[in-house]
């Protein structure tokens, strides 16, 4: 597979005007629909987990905190060594599948918890799961597609995987109200969806053929890692600012707490920002294939920074819907294009090692901006955690500027 790389501020040069659904390629729907499934159930159980946790187990808003960024964090520093061993194999199916399939086995663990200890092994070993997919499912879905589609594909992917973001808080919640309020039960529940996911993908995709039959090599060697040039580490650490003014979402959860949303719908709260999510991921993903990267990742700068502005307000219901709103939106113009960013600028061969050296910067970030978060909301208020992030939001659109060389925008 050739090197088709393009510079962090460009676009496609074919422009993806003429892509449609129709045209993006079968495999690129089955993983699409695995990480719906997979986001179904674990949205069910981390919809609820905060009120879990602090209602029942009697956690603390810090240690919420210091979970949640744990978690995410590790399965972000996990990709980076699934991401090189699928590129040494030069085979990446059978990764995610042990990584859907760990996901899945985890979430009895929830069921069962009866304290914080047992809560925090199940999150730490359902996120080792996820980092074990993610990175050889993102270089899955760059090998299956050409560069001029990557934008779309990526936002497809992504519009899948928050369908089952937000049908799993409906179905938490109405579950919820269905059986008084039976957390447990509910976390028994989304065990199936997560067997069905890792079953799709074992009988659903079949990987594509990699010509190169040369003898595989480390590929963090020094002279491959020398072959990820400026312009890809500039999207690292692009990266890591914006996961730094965007902190875990289990605060935007004890936020609609805070606004008086009643336990059993606090899960809706979710729904909304993942349908305004979905909705969003695969138009701008489309757009990143004609549009300049740079100037679309500062758009959902502004974006969140509204969204940061808006939570922090002591409102009601409105405010608060008015704020994930503006959040989902945020993520469906950023995520995406993030990963088409990394597959842009990473060597083909390389395009595991990349996502996974993305995420592990992305994670220790996300370990920091959790932590922090759950700091200043015990120390000072929710309205100062949202002032927070908006203030890393202005930091990151400064590093917006700052791009390697001249060739940045060259398109």
């Amino acid at each position: 597979m050739g090197d088709t790389r393009r510079e962090p501020g460009g676009r496609s040069d074919k422009g993806g005007a003429d892509i449609g659904l129709k045209q993006i390629p079968v495999g690129v729907w089955v993983l699409g629909v695995v990480s719906m499934l997979m986001d179904i159930s674990s949205e069910m159980i981390h919809s609820l987990l905060p009120m879990f946790m602090v209602t029942t187990l009697g956690a603390s808003a810090l240690a919420l905190g210091l979970i949640e960024g744990l978690a995410e964090s590790t399965a972000l520093i996990v990709k980076v060594f699934s991401g090189v061993l699928s590129d040494y194999l030069g085979k990446r199916k059978w990764l995610a599948v042990f990584g859907y399939a760990l996901g899945a086995m985890t979430k009895p663990l929830f069921a069962i918890a009866p304290g914080i200890g047992t809560v925090l092994a199940a999150r730490l070993l359902d996120r080792v799961g996820k980092g074990v997919r993610g990175a050889p499912r993102d270089a899955l879905v760059a090998d299956i597609v050409p560069p001029e589609m990557r934008g779309a594909a990526f936002g497809l992917r992504q519009s899948l995987d928050t369908v089952g973001a937000f049908i799993g808080p409906l179905l938490g919640a109405g579950l919820m109200i269905l059986w008084a309020n039976d957390f447990r039960s509910v976390f028994w529940i989304a065990v199936i969806p997560g067997i069905a996911s890792a079953s799709l993908l074992v009988f659903g995709l079949r990987e594509p053929a990699h010509p190169d039959e040369t003898k595989r090599v480390n590929p963090i060697r020094r002279e491959n890692i020398r072959r990820m040039g400026p312009a890809y580490w500039w999207v690292v650490g692009l990266g890591a600012a914006f996961t730094l003014a965007r902190f875990s979402e289990a605060f935007l959860v004890l936020r609609a707490r805070q606004a008086g949303v009643a336990i059993a719908m606090v899960p809706l709260i979710m729904v909304a920002m993942n349908i305004i999510y979905s909705l969003s991921a695969y138009p701008f993903g489309k757009l990143s294939d004609r549009m300049n990267h740079s100037s679309l990742l500062g758009i959902g700068l502004v974006v969140l920074i509204a969204a940061d502005l808006v939570l922090a307000l002591d409102g009601g219901w409105g405010t608060m819907l008015a704020g994930v709103a503006l959040w989902g939106v945020h993520l469906g113009i950023t995520q995406g294009l993030l990963a088409t960013m990394v597959a842009d600028t990473a060597p083909a061969d390389l395009r595991g090692t990349a996502f996974g050296f993305f995420n592990l910067v992305s994670g220790l970030a996300m370990l920091l901006a959790s932590a922090l978060a759950g700091f200043l909301w015990q120390e000072y208020g929710a309205s100062t955690t949202f002032h927070a992030g908006a203030a890393f939001c202005v930091l990151t659109l400064a590093g917006l500027a700052v791009k390697p060389g001249s060739a940045a925008d060259r398109h």
